[in-house]
């Protein structure tokens, strides 16, 4: 291990831990950071409504956005490596847009089958039930598919037609939809992360445990995949349960993230490049925590940009993090083509 890589992550904690504060103030209505590590402390705030507003509001949109962070940035460090492509991320399955479509189906389905359950009480619980069963049924189908591919870029290519044909399905319903039918299906798909309450959030935080235990078993089996598929299976790695895992990891990840929150875009495929980056290194062991940790800190300035401070609106998380992402994948995309030719 590289002897500064702790030092790199301790200060990355602790940015995340200063972010997650300045997150907690920031907003229509101004809390002071003073205040809040009072309140930490068991010093109640001075003013009742501070409470409500961080307590039932603030705090749990944060707590997602750190576990949004985690989520996306783990999958996506997953499929690069195992897929070897550096433009792979999170949603290349077609996991996202499985999610994607099982949300179409129940809000924009209303005009040719007259379902309403986006417009009914409950109705956050209907399009989170709805994400996860289109998610689980992608995967699904990326499992049979997994039975029968065993190169590694045609099970990513049956990955990506998944993605297409979801998306032109959701393009037929848009085109025959209502328009309030169509602009709940777009506030959903811009991205949401204050959405999540305690209730939500408990169950959210269990879906992605339930996604990284497979990853901590499989650290040394990425590290074998940096040199390839054939090398992998020399030094004795079980390919098969390899490819069953990430399957399994990157689905839970991503459609736990993206039926409680929307699609996120560019964090699980620019985050663990800027992890690279940073601390220099290609061992997993190193990559994970500090993936992680970046894409907590990402995450956290995104949102704290989108609330727009001292403003009662705020701007969609997609917008934000798409504005973070696209430039950084077009300078790496720029300096690997450039370092090629020179």
């Amino acid at each position: 291990m590289n002897k500064l890589t702790p030092y790199k992550l301790l200060i990355c904690l602790i940015l995340c831990l200063l972010l997650w504060l300045v997150n907690l103030s920031l907003g229509s209505v101004s809390i002071p950071v003073e205040h809040l590590l009072q309140r930490l402390l068991g010093i109640p705030f001075p003013r009742s409504s501070w409470e409500i507003i961080v307590m039932e509001y603030r705090l749990p949109k944060s707590l997602t956005a750190i576990l949004a962070g985690i989520a996306l940035t783990i999958s996506g460090l997953q499929m690069q490596t195992f897929f070897r492509n550096p433009l792979a991320g999170p949603y290349v399955l077609g996991i996202s847009s499985g999610a994607g479509l099982g949300v179409a189906l129940l809000s924009m389905a209303g005009t040719a089958f007259g379902w309403q359950f986006m417009q009914a009480s409950g109705s956050y619980w209907s399009a989170i039930a709805a994400a996860s069963l289109g998610s689980i049924g992608v995967l699904v189908l990326m499992g049979l598919a997994a039975w029968k591919v065993r190169d590694s870029m045609t099970l990513l290519i049956v990955g990506l037609m998944f993605g297409s044909a979801a998306s032109s399905l959701i393009t037929l319903l848009a085109y025959f939809s209502a328009a309030e039918e169509l602009k709940l299906f777009t506030i959903w798909s811009m991205g949401n992360l204050g959405s999540t309450g305690w209730e939500k959030l408990g169950l959210l935080s269990g879906a992605v445990l339930l996604g990284i235990l497979p990853v901590l078993t499989s650290v040394k089996a990425y590290n074998a995949m940096l040199l390839g598929e054939n090398y992998a299976v020399s030094m004795g790695i079980n390919f098969q349960r390899l490819r069953w895992s990430m399957i399994l990891s990157t689905g839970i990840l991503t459609g736990s993230i993206t039926a409680f929150c929307g699609p996120i875009a560019f964090i699980g495929i620019a985050v663990p490049h800027l992890a690279r980056l940073l601390f220099k290194t290609n061992n997993h062991t190193q990559l994970f925590p500090a993936a992680a940790l970046l894409g907590v800190l990402v995450l956290l300035v995104c949102d704290s940009i989108s609330q727009l401070p001292g403003m009662a609106t705020s701007l969609p998380i997609n917008a934000v993090t798409t504005a973070f992402g696209a430039p950084l994948i077009i300078w790496l995309i720029m300096r690997r083509n450039f370092s090629e030719e020179f």
